[in-house]
């Protein structure tokens, strides 16, 4: 596995200019001494497996598109650990050259950016598409991993093109609007291709969805499963990209289709005490409950676990970070060294949203989410800029794993959103009280009180207010917010909702319809491919 990772693969260039900047790891015509070249590689089914694993699923990472949606809305802000890291961006600076767009430093790491790194999988994908074509399976059994190699690829494909439309178009629900470049093939390292129409770039998502639908099985809800694409990876991306795009009915299909077929149940906020922690005490890091509690390698709270990453929980698909893996570490983009008040945290939870988790009362998630070694300014509701320092709210979301303190599994999908997504649907067609029990099923099973709250729902507006409320809480880092409030706030009546103490300057909110809710092709992509047209504004 190690040597394909080292050898080969990342992309063949959207443009040639582009082709310097990928990297040399990812020259194809640079042959080293004992170098691994393509002709060698796809040989056999075997090294088709390689592949996927070693390259495509080892490229897959949605961290740049969680960390720019928490730092750029109302998700978290500077942590007494921050050296100015990204303030820039918290504050709206966003351009074509923006290094969590165009690729470059991010926080403390490198990043591909959003851009380039969905489009490295595509290729790969492409290359990989491009070499089982000469391989022929020897048997029965052959045949049939070849198939779910390939049905995974294109799953995977899929994923990364609804994740491209959804942040690089201006408007998913309009087919005619400029989507994102389509790379169906390999292409020529001079290629200079301009942006597809959404509807050309929906037809080529849909028909590899349609593919990899049609072989692929829904798996165990075992461990490992949730590693890989299976059925209910498909569904669960067809049915985010029906909801990005508009078709309410199909959104609806599909996230049945998952919560039906995966045979995953909502993860429960209970037990929250155990004989040997009677009495939470959250608020004291060296009690009994918060040691059994916030244990990294289990907690006895179910709910918990499925964050230290030692259960599935209601996990559709994750990307398995192991300590020393590939793909990025999750928390080391909110805290240097551990998610505690001493692990230097750059970034801290927003005070409203932390504010939302608090003022539910049996709502697990007040605990799950926020570190017990946080201080909590009680001042905050009279404070302005500045006060940041003295409310140090520590993200404690992704606390790590037993031998990683800031690395943990990236969830990519769970079961509370297809809920989400099928309550959106309902509020479409209607149906308020529908959207109302499905709302309240997610809130009941974050509830340790056993009861949760769900006002009635009076009007479309009002639905999906309530909705885009219970998804921010919910769905806080794992990269909703920025498309929730682009394609839901207006419906709602709901901005981004930053409290004043979230910098230290000055807070702004930015306006719903705002041109920066589309991103701006990169820079990279525009000097080398004139072919490209720019989003508006930028």
């Amino acid at each position: 596995m190690k040597r394909i990772i080292n050898t080969i693969l990342v992309v063949a260039t959207l443009s040639s200019a582009a082709f310097t900047l990928t990297g040399c790891q990812d020259a194809l015509d640079i042959k080293q001494p004992g170098e691994l070249q393509e002709q060698d590689l796809y040989t056999s089914v075997a090294n088709l497996s390689e592949v996927l694993n070693g390259s495509v699923y080892a490229q897959l990472d949605p961290i740049d598109e969680i960390y720019f949606t928490a730092v750029f809305t109302d998700e978290v802000k500077p942590g007494s650990g921050s050296g100015g890291q990204e303030y820039s961006l918290h504050r709206y600076f966003l351009d074509p050259s923006s290094a969590v767009v165009t690729g470059g430093t991010v926080s403390t790491s490198s990043s591909d950016g959003i851009w380039l790194n969905n489009y490295k999988v595509i290729n790969r994908v492409n290359r990989l598409l491009e070499g089982a074509k000469k391989i022929t399976p020897a048997n029965s059994d052959e045949q049939k991993q070849y198939d779910a190699i390939l049905a995974q690829a294109r799953a995977i494909r899929a994923y990364c093109y609804v994740q491209l439309e959804a942040y690089f178009s201006k408007d998913m629900k309009n087919p005619n609007a400029l989507g994102v470049i389509l790379l169906k093939d390999v292409p020529a390292t001079d290629a200079q291709l301009p942006r597809a129409k959404n509807q050309e770039v929906y037809d080529f998502i849909n028909a590899d969805l349609d593919y990899a639908r049609g072989i692929l099985a829904y798996s165990t809800a075992d461990q490992g499963a949730r590693y890989f694409a299976d059925k209910g990876f498909v569904n669960a991306v067809t049915a985010r990209f029906n909801l990005y795009r508009g078709n309410m009915p199909l959104a609806k299909q599909y996230a049945n289709e998952v919560i039906t077929g995966t045979n995953l149940k909502l993860t429960v906020a209970n037990p929250i005490v155990t004989t040997s922690a009677p009495v939470i005490a959250a608020n004291d890091p060296a009690s009994a409950w918060s040691k059994e509690f916030y244990n990294v390698a289990t907690s006895f709270n179910p709910y918990r676990n499925l964050w230290n990453d030692s259960s599935r929980g209601e996990i559709i698909f994750s990307l398995n970070r192991l300590p020393l893996g590939a793909g990025g570490t999750i928390g080391s983009r909110w805290n240097t060294n551990q998610s505690n008040i001493t692990g230097t945290p750059m970034w801290f939870w927003g005070r409203n949203l932390y504010n939302l988790f608090q003022n539910i009362p049996g709502d697990v998630r007040k605990y799950a989410y926020v570190d017990p070694t946080s201080k909590v300014n009680a001042n905050y509701a009279s404070a302005t800029a500045g006060a940041t320092r003295n409310d140090a709210l520590v993200i404690d979301k992704y606390p790590g794993k037993t031998s990683t303190a800031t690395r943990n599994d990236v969830k990519v999908f769970r079961l509370s959103e297809m809920y989400f997504i099928l309550a959106e649907a309902e509020v479409a067609a209607g149906n308020l009280s529908a959207a109302h029990d499905l709302i309240q099923k997610v809130r009941e099973a974050r509830n340790y009180e056993g009861s949760a709250t769900t006002p009635t729902y009076t009007d479309a507006q009002f639905a999906y207010a309530d909705i885009l409320k219970e998804r921010r809480i919910e769905l806080a880092l794992e990269g909703h917010r920025f498309l929730d409030l682009k394609r839901l706030g207006a419906l709602a009546n709901v901005s981004m909702d930053r409290n004043p103490t979230d910098d230290i300057i000055p807070v702004n909110n930015l306006p719903n319809g705002d041109y920066r809710y589309t991103l701006p092709i990169p820079i990279r992509e525009i000097s080398a491919n004139p072919n490209v047209e720019q989003n508006d504004k930028y």
